[in-house]
């Protein structure tokens, strides 16, 4: 999973990205000093995980990941070249969600790329720019199609979708806040659309809103979210720079002393997750135990070739058991198989998450 961090110049991104990755992107108060995306491969803890590799004494355990790109501040202008433009939106073209950090806080020493705080304003002034940036792309999309349409009638219907999403946009509203069926959604993401990319709205205050009620300015990023179906997750970059200094056992004490429940790489996990759709399945023993990520619907041999293709391709079944039964069992298979809970599950089986499964295939 690859996640771009976009936001205004000096929004605090660099800063947040530097502290959920500790990669030590520069960070610093003036416009553009992040130019080449920096990357940063964030381990998704697991308890499930952690806790079948001692049960198993495996040899090696491997959590699933997330990568974050921090992508070049962005300002008007961009969809024409303004700034870091082109490059800016080549590299959020190559991600599969967007975390949009927006300033919602007061601070005069860290100047503001429009001289103000409005953070609806900084969120239509990247949107609008993806926007403009989809324009041309539909708009192309849409001359060549009318032209193969002279020898093909059958794409009509495709002609009429990319209308109506042109159409969409050009009142300045971003395709993914589209009303679509399935067929019809899974087209317009075929056209990497920029504007319909999922988000996650990542609210940035201070220290001292960190652990209270939500602010005015979080307020308003959540009624915009709500209207286009995006998520929001309120972070202090501030917080998450000092608790990325720390050890495990002291980050929880940091937390409970701030009176903050939850890390904000924690929070971006979990809405990441929920954003795109996805959930884990687990494989164990004593070589192994490993998390692997999968589209929440997916049948059990397109899981298990996410192990290795000739697991797809030559599947049987799959002996599975969810994590919580095997537990109840004391984390004993024995145990499981004679209250019934490990079961044998075919090719129409769709895999649950915390599912733990063994795979038996044809070479």
């Amino acid at each position: 999973m690859k996640l771009g961090i976009v936001g205004l110049p000096n929004v605090g991104k660099s800063t947040l990205f530097n502290a959920i990755t500790k990669a030590g992107a520069e960070a610093a108060n003036y416009p553009f000093c992040t130019i080449e995306p920096n990357v940063g491969v964030v381990t998704v803890p697991d308890e499930r995980v952690t806790t079948l590799s001692e049960i198993y004494h495996s040899k090696k355990t491997i959590y699933t990941t997330i990568e974050f790109c921090d992508i070049a501040g962005l300002v008007k202008g961009a969809s024409k070249g303004e700034g870091l433009g082109n490059k800016f939106l080549g590299h959020i073209r190559e991600v599969e969600a967007i975390v949009h950090v927006v300033r919602c806080f007061e601070d005069g020493n860290v100047v503001h790329v429009d001289g103000k705080i409005d953070p609806l304003s900084d969120i239509e002034t990247i949107n609008m720019e993806l926007i403009l940036s989809d324009m041309e792309v539909l708009d192309r999309r849409i001359q060549k199609t009318k032209k193969n349409l002279k020898g093909d009638k059958s794409l009509q219907k495709e002609l009429d979708i990319l209308q109506r999403v042109s159409d969409f946009i050009a009142e300045g509203t971003s395709a993914r806040a589209m009303e679509l069926d399935e067929d019809e959604a899974a087209f317009v993401k075929s056209l990497d659309l920029l504007s319909y990319k999922p988000v996650i709205y990542a609210a940035n205050v201070s220290e001292e809103d960190a652990s209270g009620e939500d602010n005015e300015y979080v307020q308003a990023v959540r009624e915009y979210a709500k209207a286009e179906g995006s998520q929001v997750v309120v972070i202090c970059a501030k917080v998450e720079a000092e608790l990325s200094e720390l050890e495990d056992d002291e980050r929880e004490m940091f937390l409970e002393e701030m009176g903050i429940e939850e890390a904000g790489l924690d929070k971006l996990i979990k809405s990441s997750y929920a954003l795109l759709d996805l959930i884990s399945f687990i494989t164990t023993g004593e070589d192994e135990t490993r998390a692997w990520t999968i589209k929440r619907g997916t049948l059990a041999p397109q899981a298990a070739g996410k192990i290795h293709t000739d697991f797809e391709k030559g599947f049987i079944r799959s002996e599975t058991i969810a994590y919580d039964k095997l537990m109840e069992a004391g984390g004993k298979l024995s145990a499981a198989k004679e209250h019934g809970w490990l079961r044998s599950e075919g090719k129409d089986y769709v895999v649950q998450d915390g599912d733990i499964c063994h795979f038996l295939f044809n070479v």
